[in-house]
Parts: C-alpha cells; sequence; structure tokens
C-alpha cells in the first residue's frame, strides 16, 4: 500500500502528519510513504530525519492583498499544480492525506480529482483557509475540535479524531524525570513557554513573576525563552537585579519537554494546537496566553475551547500584565480543589488514541 502525506509550513502541521506516518508504519510494515512538501519548508528539515521519503513542490501563501505578491503566488500555484499532478502520476498512491498548509492545496486538490481517497485533519479550533476550501473535495475531514465542524462545507464527511501526539510523551518515568532534572515533587512546578519559537510577549510578563518568586522557595519555574530572545531575556534580568535561586530556571530550549511536562503542576503557553493536544494527553492545568498575530486568529478559538471547558484560564496578549500573570498562577497553584478540576478537565479534554482512529479512517477508505 501506497500512501502519500502532505503537510507543511509550521510544526502545527507537520507532527501530526509524522504521527500519522508512525503509526501507519507500525501497523503495517510493508507501507510505502512518501511525504510531499516545500523545499524551503520545516518539513524539508523535520522529515528526512523520520526516515521518510521527501519530495518538494512549488507553491507558496497566498497573500490577502491584491498586487506583486499575488501574482508570483498565483504563477507558484500553478507550478504546485503540475508538480503534484507529476508526483502522483509517478508514485501512484492508494490514498492522500493532507494535515495543513497551502502545500496541502495542489497536492490533495489533483489527488481528489483523480478519484484516490483523499484525507485532510484540521488541528485548530478555527480551520485554515486550505482545508476549509480542501473539505469540498475529500472523502473525510478529520477535526480536533468539535467547535470546528460547522467551518466545513460537508459536515456528513467530518469525523472527530483529536490531534495525534508523539509517542514518547506518554512514556516518561515520572521519578526518574524528578531527578533527571533536578525538580522537588514536594513544589509545584511551574512550566511557561511559548511555542518552540517562543514569545515576546510573555517573556515580558514572566520577568514580572520571576522577580516577584526567585527568592521564594513556595514554586519552582522552569521559563523557556525560545533561542531568539533568550540573550536579551538574560540581561533584563541582569539590568533588573535579579538573583536566581535554585527554584528558578531559564533556557533558551528544553530539550526534555515531554519530561517537563509530565512533572509540571501547571502550564503557561500560547495556544498551538501540538501543544494542546500533548497538555491534554497529560492532563495539566494550564494558562493560555494565545498569540494574536496567528493566522486567522486560531490560537484564540484553540484557547477559548479549553476555557470553556474549565482546562484553562485565558488572558490575551492585549491584557496581558506581569501582575495579573502572577496573580493568575497563585490562584491556581495555590488551590489545590481548582488545580484537580482542571486537571480532570484537561485529561477529559485529551486523546492518546488520535493517530490510532485516523489510521482506523486510512485503513476504511482503502479496503
Amino acid at each position: 500500500m501506497r500512501y502519500l502525506i502532505t503537510g507543511g509550513g509550521t510544526g502545527g502541521h507537520i507532527y501530526p502528519a509524522l504521527a500519522i506516518a508512525k503509526e501507519i508504519e507500525n501497523r503495517h510494515r510493508d507501507a510505502e510513504i512518501l511525504y510531499v512538501g516545500t523545499a524551503k519548508g520545516l518539513e524539508s528539515e523535520l522529515v528526512p530525519r523520520e526516515g521518510l521519503d521527501f519530495k518538494a513542490i512549488r507553491v507558496r501563501g497566498m497573500p490577502r492583498k491584491i498586487g506583486k505578491d499575488m501574482l508570483l503566488a498565483i504563477k507558484e500555484l500553478a507550478l504546485g499544480i503540475n508538480d503534484a499532478r507529476r508526483i502522483i502520476k509517478e508514485y501512484r498512491p492508494d490514498i492522500v492525506i493532507g494535515t495543513g498548509g497551502y502545500v496541502c492545496g495542489p497536492v490533495v486538490y489533483i489527488a481528489s480529482r483523480r478519484g484516490i481517497p483523499t484525507v485532510i485533519h484540521e488541528q485548530n479550533a478555527f480551520p485554515g483557509v486550505t482545508n476549509k476550501i480542501l473539505s469540498r473535495f475529500v472523502d473525510r475531514t478529520l477535526i480536533t475540535f468539535e467547535e470546528s465542524r460547522g467551518y466545513f462545507k460537508h459536515p456528513e464527511r467530518v469525523l472527530v479524531t483529536g490531534n495525534p501526539i508523539r509517542g514518547d510523551l506518554m512514556e516518561v518515568d515520572r521519578d526518574k524525570a524528578y531527578m533527571e532534572l533536578e525538580i522537588s515533587r514536594n513544589i509545584p512546578v511551574v512550566l511557561s513557554f511559548g511555542g518552540s519559537g517562543g514569545q515576546r510577549s510573555l517573556n515580558e510578563a514572566m520577568l514580572h513573576v520571576i522577580e516577584m518568586n526567585a527568592t521564594k522557595h513556595n514554586m519552582q519555574i522552569i521559563h523557556v525563552t525560545g533561542n531568539r530572545f533568550y540573550d536579551e531575556f538574560m540581561q533584563d534580568i541582569e539590568l533588573m537585579g535579579i538573583e536566581l535561586g535554585k527554584n528558578i530556571r531559564i533556557m533558551p530550549y528544553f530539550y526534555d519537554m515531554p519530561k517537563g511536562l509530565n512533572i509540571a503542576d501547571l502550564i503557561i503557553t500560547s495556544a498551538g494546537a501540538i501543544t494542546l493536544a500533548e497538555v491534554s494527553a497529560i492532563g495539566i492545568p494550564s494558562i493560555l496566553i494565545p498569540k494574536g498575530y496567528t493566522a486567522e486568529n486560531h490560537q484564540e478559538y484553540n484557547a477559548r475551547a479549553f476555557e470553556d471547558e474549565g482546562a484553562a484560564h485565558l488572558i490575551l496578549e492585549a491584557d496581558l500584565t506581569g501582575e495579573n500573570l502572577n496573580e493568575s498562577i497563585y490562584e491556581i497553584i495555590y488551590d489545590r480543589e481548582k488545580l484537580s478540576s482542571m486537571a480532570r478537565n484537561s485529561r477529559r479534554m485529551g486523546r492518546l488514541d488520535a493517530a490510532e482512529e485516523i489510521v482506523d479512517i486510512i485503513d476504511d477508505l482503502t479496503r
């Protein structure tokens, strides 16, 4: 069986695709998988590392305003359609799976027009433009949030599966994680990070939080600045005269994130779909600060879905200050009943079997 998977641009589109590919490989040892992305996208780096065959097509995002960039994008789209047509003709996939990003458009569309079974997966509560268009043509539209069902043209083809997550997340030995990270299990742990690239607004607010808690011993804080913000953040720490105690840890990137998530009592983060899938799989209470500049403001929709279920506390970037963030942390972390309730609600939203369910649907379409 030949599977063609496409998705790119951000980790939010790529990691679900890789999780689906991994489940296909685990279930079907003779499966052939080809991943189609763009030459300059993050997928061109991540996919080959996973041992998957990779091919690129020429395509770029469509700007909202008419002008030179739009003409270039239309030209690239035409080239991308030809690239997709050629790859599909040569590879002859039995099914095509798209996980979002503009690269999916030409590939999934051409496959659907050729009568090849097609599936798309939407990670966010507010769907991306490409997936909304493709839902008119595909056999199944798989969604993470029930809230997004109404945005698609054919709701009878829409199924809620959740967002597939990396397998190592649920295999962490918590006792070893506390020991290896040198974290006390008797003091509450707050883990804050603004997605893989960091978040300036969160960093600015966390400066105050760290200042207020740097010499206290009733809270442990792990703050991940993002590589591009780390030097600036540490300079601000020095300029503010903050002396960091052993309870505060600041790093540019957290390579042991699965361990960190498993020992955290409270997460502070933006509202990317992958992060929320992992947070809810473990069942962690969260303070969500959605990035206001994401496409279609989808992170706010994601965050509100969690807030509505009592799994998270929402603070918009426009309202965020160090003072109200610190106050929110204290209101949650030291209220054991509230913390437990949020954890239960978070866990209830989690889907540990999303990848398995998605591949079940793929198998049904290829029988």
